[in-house]
């Protein structure tokens, strides 16, 4: 194991089988019902984003001249380019339940498209790297909580958002040396792209997750309801409260608190497990008792 979770990126290179999935099982987490609603909301316009961090970085990443760090980006490129699609996949499959994620996804695609079309580097870049700053600070809580978030749940959607969670940690920090790369004094232009990035998860997942709470029928029942949307302002703060170090002038994603001192129990476990052998693809309880016991 690595003294910090950003020291290496192995590109994985997994499939995941969501066959076995049914449409009644899409509420997947028995430890946190609300959380599989949350995640599974937030992660339908995620395979757009993440083919527009390949396509931003595909792009210029020539005008690099620091050799780590063209190492770092084709990793990532790696590890994105599996997460897409897997999550087009689960996407695909989530369109049985959930009528309105298709045009959820429409409407990720142009945006992103727009965006790239406009040929506006520091956009495309500075807001890759707001965007990378949350989903490297979810999979810290995420893998933090894992016990009362997914402790009990689906072994293949668990299987999934593990493998999700310990990746996006493990490239937290290339998005934004990629920005520095070539923006390093725009500090402003940087802190202006992380709000940006926060007001654009926040946004396509409340849309997102509102449908997905009343077709399973939370609006029925007000105290449910309420449960539901409790659960998504509590870690919606939580994760814009874990982003405050993110504004310091000396910041850098290695140094953040949350990922800087003792790593994640499940990430070191996944790594070794999957390093030794174990299939990364389907987690059910004993799995995990194995993976844990052997850490």
């Amino acid at each position: 194991m690595t003294d910090h979770p950003m020291d290496n990126i192995p590109v994985r290179g997994l499939r995941f089988d969501f066959n076995a999935v049914k449409p009644d099982d899409f509420v997947w987490s028995q430890s946190c019902p609300e959380f599989s609603i949350f995640i599974n909301a937030l992660g339908v316009h995620v395979p757009y984003f993440e083919k527009f961090l390949v396509q931003t970085m595909r792009t210029y990443r020539d005008a690099l001249d620091e050799p780590q760090l063209l190492d770092d980006v084709r990793r990532i490129i790696g590890q994105e380019s599996h997460h897409a699609f897997n999550f087009k996949q689960w996407n695909q499959a989530m369109r049985q339940r959930y009528p309105k994620v298709a045009g959820f996804e429409q409407a990720s695609r142009r945006h992103f498209d727009d965006l790239l079309k406009s040929k506006d580097k520091r956009s495309c870049v500075g807001f890759t790297a707001g965007y990378e700053t949350f989903t490297f600070l979810g999979g810290m809580i995420i893998l933090g909580r894992y016990e009362q978030l997914m402790g009990r749940a689906n072994p293949t959607l668990r299987a999934l958002w593990v493998w999700h969670q310990v990746e996006e940690v493990e490239h937290g920090a290339v998005a934004f040396d990629f920005y520095k790369a070539f923006y390093r004094n725009q500090e402003g232009y940087r802190r202006f792209k992380v709000v940006h990035a926060f007001l654009h998860i926040s946004w396509q997942t409340f849309k997102a997750y509102a449908h997905m709470l009343q077709i399973e029928g939370y609006y029925r029942h007000p105290l449910r309801a309420l449960r539901g949307w409790r659960f998504f302002l509590s870690f919606s703060f939580d994760l814009a409260r874990a982003a405050l170090p993110v504004f310091a002038r000396d910041y850098h994603p290695r140094l953040h608190p949350i990922c800087n001192g003792s790593q994640s129990e499940i990430a070191v476990a996944w790594r070794a497990y999957t390093e030794n052998g174990g299939n990364p693809q389907r987690l059910d309880q004993n799995n995990m008792d194995q993976m844990l016991t052997h850490a």
